[in-house]
């Protein structure tokens, strides 16, 4: 532990059990010594999201369902009764028809195109714009996104071109809040096993292309994903805003 966070009240949304990159970025954040704060969306995630809470030293937990704005409002208004400010929010959520993650992109429908970008890209804009009057001492948003928003994965469908608009989103939402002391960045993790990640097709053979090709010959560990987060939200990282750190064991660079 090197306190690279003490005195920081950080907001994780996205934690839903120990295979989650949520929970990884949550457990280093406690080691570095923040105050957490842990969203879950409803009653059914609520049990779990809590008993996480209490293996990092009981953090705080939260109900947040980021498609209500009004759920929204009253979250941050709570934190802030309770915190004064926070310095940072981890956005670790995306959302996808399990069947826009199957067979060809060009069959998505129209509905099913609107969710994946409201749930996975337009929450990013609605939380930052409230978290934003709370980082009064100015703070770091990250999200994460995949390299699917810059090259065609197979079975990732829909879910690439939300990436694509969330990393656009960062961008201008830096912009944005620069001038406020807020940067904004993105995450771009490489293959990991999560529960979501069980919705792709063929998601086993990424894993396995990943250890023969990225020059490191492995796959990525959440916990790696965890230290990466910990700079971005840190001081360590306070001339960096608007980027997309890439943490894949380089398989990113590799062209075949």
């Amino acid at each position: 532990m090197s306190d690279l966070l003490k005195n920081k009240n950080i907001v994780i949304m996205g934690v839903r059990n120990k295979w989650s990159i949520a929970w990884a970025i949550a457990a280093a954040a406690h080691r570095e010594g923040a105050s957490l704060v842990l969203t879950y969306l409803g009653e059914r995630e609520k049990k779990d999201v809590e008993a996480l809470a209490e293996e990092l030293g009981g953090a705080d937990t939260c109900q947040l369902d980021v498609s209500s704005d009004t759920d929204i409002d009253n979250f941050f208004e709570s934190v802030k009764r309770k915190y004064g400010a926070i310095h940072g929010l981890v956005h670790a959520i995306a959302y996808a028809r399990a069947e826009d993650l199957q067979g060809r992109f060009v069959d998505t429908s129209r509905e099913g195109f609107a969710l994946a970008m409201d749930i996975s890209v337009y929450s990013l804009a609605a939380v930052s714009r409230r978290a934003a009057e709370a980082m009064v001492e100015g703070g770091s948003i990250v999200t994460l996104t995949y390299m699917g928003s810059e090259k065609v994965m197979p079975g990732y469908n829909v879910m690439g071109l939300a990436k694509a608009a969330l990393e656009a989103g960062v961008r201008y939402l830096a912009e944005d809040l620069g001038p406020s002391g807020i940067r904004v960045n993105a995450i771009s993790a490489g293959a990991v096993k999560t529960l979501s990640a069980k919705g792709i097709k063929d998601f086993s053979s990424i894993l396995k292309y990943t250890r023969q090709k990225a020059p490191l010959r492995k796959n990525v560990e959440q916990e790696e994903i965890g230290d990466a987060a910990v700079f971005l939200l840190s001081e360590m990282s306070k001339a960096i805003t608007g980027e997309v750190l890439h943490v894949d064991c380089g398989v990113n660079i590799i062209g075949v």
